[in-house]
């Protein structure tokens, strides 16, 4: 029997994507501005773009596994 993909945080800082997004309030952030603060994504980069996603969409937990973007991608 198949197991649900949850993936909801950053591993590295054991931080939510919840947390980090109610930290984040109205803010207008990108990847760096939550590196700096939170640290997050600045270490082995697996959050990337789950925090991307997070941004663009509010999402903060995925059953699915999202690739890192290229510049071909970012359309």
């Amino acid at each position: 029997m198949a197991r649900e993909i949850i993936i909801d945080r950053c591993v590295c800082y054991d931080r939510s994507f919840a947390e980090l997004k109610s930290a984040i309030g109205g803010d207008t952030v990108d990847l760096a501005e939550i590196a700096k603060r939170f640290g997050c994504g600045s270490c082995c980069g697996v959050c990337r773009p789950y925090m991307e996603r997070m941004l663009e969409t509010g999402e903060t937990v995925f059953h699915q596994i999202l690739l890192p973007r290229d510049d071909h991608q970012k359309a």
